[in-house]
This record gives structure tokens, sequence and C-alpha cells, in this order.
């Protein structure tokens, strides 16, 4: 009888506990989220204003990606220092256009609203002083 494929792992860990392998070996591991330029643009927003962009976001597919194109304008931060200005508010016009256009299909306001969760989750780290390169 041939052994499964569960107790093949089974056996491997039990023979990993026996070595002495153990998760505090000292090994350190780092996992960083890559961003593409479209979600890097979100700005880093007071969290009262990511609230309502979020708001307007779930009822009015891309107009809070919109509004939040010019809080960038206004000195909020982004994933994208090296970037101008103007650049980031045009990423972030370009992103509230894909919502409002592909919204007749669903996937622009299901990515609006997605996009105004990442909003009010970005403006929490802000809010706990949490860097910004997670």
């Amino acid at each position: 009888m041939e052994p499964s494929h569960k107790d093949a792992e089974t056996a491997a860990a039990v023979a990993a506990a026996d070595r002495g392998a153990s998760s505090s070996s000292g090994v350190v591991v780092q996992v960083r989220e890559k961003k593409g330029p479209l979600r890097a643009a979100i700005p880093y927003m007071p969290f009262p204003v990511a609230v309502i962009c979020l708001f307007l976001n779930t009822f009015v597919p891309g107009l809070g990606t919109f509004v939040s194109a010019f809080t960038v304008l206004c000195g909020a931060r982004t994933d994208l220092p090296d970037r101008h200005v103007c650049c980031v508010f045009w990423l972030n016009i370009a992103a509230a256009l894909i919502q409002i256009l592909t919204a007749i299909v669903m996937v622009g306001w299901i990515m609006s609203i997605f996009w105004g969760m990442d909003m009010v989750i970005l403006a929490s780290y802000k809010e706990q002083g949490i860097p910004q390169q997670l």
C-alpha cells in the first residue's frame, strides 16, 4: 500500500521536529508588497477625508478617487516619492476614469469600492504613525 501525500507531509514535519528545527532559528523574513503605479499613487489622506472618498466611491464609482487626486495637489504623500506631483495627480485621474468607464459591467464599481477601502487603510496607517513603506 502506497503512503498518501498527506502522510508524506506529516512524516516530513515530524522528521523536521526531531532534528530540532524551530521557528526561532534566527532567520528574519521580510515581505514587501510590490505595488503597480496606479496602486502606489493612492494618497495618504487624513482619515475623515479617506472615509468620505470611500463613501463617494461606494455610491458613485470613481468620484472618491477623483476627489483623492486633488489631495495630491494639496500635499498628500504617496508611495511614488520620485514622481512629480502632476504625474501622480494624472495617475489618480486615470484610475478614476477606469473606474467610471468600467462601472457599466460592475468591474469598475467593485474596483472603486476596493480603492476606497485602500484609501481608508492607508489613512489609518498615517493616523497610527506606521511607516509608508510596508
